[in-house]
């Protein structure tokens, strides 16, 4: 893995802050990945749907909407979900702070692209590639062996104990969501869990994103298109400002955050697993000019060292093996090299190709 990043890391919000007029060329994308704005969401009303827990769980028509929602969108927004409201805003607000602080601050934390864990303000490795307009901090949850706090910020106050409270709430309701995706296939509920390696083996990261105000959003993006590579995806979204987009065929959709819903996306690792019943849909981050947005993601992911093909159970004489199997740390490392593409990693182990 290699150990620095090609290129002198710049602070996205420093130069927000400075007031840059003109986005600096680094950041501006080709004229095919520019962001589009549907203000009519592309002359059709459509919104990723809306599933409140108590509805789905263990519930055979609720487990129905699910099964549509992962078929159709690979997006769902979650209400009703079990984690404090009051906590999902302290958190959100504590790492605002965190990334108000002075960059100099926050370069204690800097990270590097052997773990990525810490403050960073790209993905990828490529030399003179075309970044995002955002920052990050990302950090090691799960299994409990690699967390390691003090990696955390220690500003502003209580945010280590906070990450640590809101970690342990989504952690348990990821457990209940691989079951709900796991009864929804037809399978045994705990049978997607046991082909992640076990509650006690899954690992979990979560990463919080900065996006500063931009002078030029038509021009960049401020995270590029790509499906996520592990299990399933925690969104807490900005309360106040919209920037996430989900691919609706050849459209972008502008996801509006139902108050105190939880954004659920499918990952790729579950896309294979279930043999591309459900899907890991490509998504992307908008920016804007007049203020900046910050949301937290947790990843839930299978353990890393063991290979993840297609569930045996899913797969028929019309519809055999799709995916090639492949162990998660090695599938980590391509979007870790490479940054965002789309939905090409997860293309690449087809079975045909």
């Amino acid at each position: 893995m290699v150990a620095s990043w090609p290129e002198p890391i710049v602070s996205v919000q420093a130069l927000s802050q400075a007031g840059v007029s003109t986005v600096p060329n680094r950041y501006v994308k080709p004229t095919n990945q520019r962001p589009v704005y549907n203000s009519d969401q592309s002359g059709f009303d459509v919104e990723i749907p809306v599933l409140d827990m108590g509805d789905v769980w263990r519930k055979p028509e609720g487990l129905k909407r699910v099964r549509k929602a992962c078929e159709e969108w690979g997006f769902f927004q979650l209400v009703n979900h079990g984690v404090d409201h009051g906590l999902m805003e302290r958190v959100r607000g504590a790492w605002r702070e965190f990334f108000d602080l002075p960059v100099e601050e926050k370069l204690k934390y800097a990270n590097s692209p052997d773990t990525y864990e810490g403050y960073g303000s790209r993905i990828g490795v490529v030399k003179d590639a075309k970044l995002d307009w955002s920052e990050y901090f990302f950090l090691n949850y799960l299994p409990s062996s690699i967390r390691n706090p003090s990696k955390w910020p220690s500003q502003p106050p209580k945010i280590r104990e906070l990450i640590e409270e809101y970690g342990e709430e989504v952690r348990k309701l990821c457990e209940r969501l691989v079951e709900t995706l796991s009864e929804s296939l037809g399978l045994e509920p705990n049978h997607l869990m046991k082909a992640f390696g076990g509650e006690d083996k899954v690992g979990a990261s979560l990463r919080a994103n900065f996006y500063p105000k931009c002078p030029q959003p038509h021009l960049t993006l401020g995270l590029s298109s790509h499906s996520d590579p592990g299990g399933i995806t925690i969104v807490l979204s900005d309360e106040n400002v919209a920037g996430l987009q989900v691919r609706r065929g050849d459209c972008w959709v502008t996801v509006r955050s139902v108050p105190n819903a939880l954004i659920v996306n499918i990952g790729d690792q579950v896309q294979i697993l279930s043999n591309g019943i459900y899907k890991s849909v490509e998504h992307q981050v908008i920016v804007n000019s007049g203020m900046d947005r910050v949301s937290l993601a947790l990843f839930y992911n299978p353990k890393s060292d063991i290979p993840i093909g297609p569930v045996e159970e899913l797969l028929t004489e019309n519809r055999p093996a799709l995916y090639k199997p492949i162990r998660f740390d090695e599938y980590r490392l391509m979007i870790r090299q490479k940054g965002p593409s789309g939905k090409n990693q997860v293309d690449s182990l087809l079975a045909s190709t």
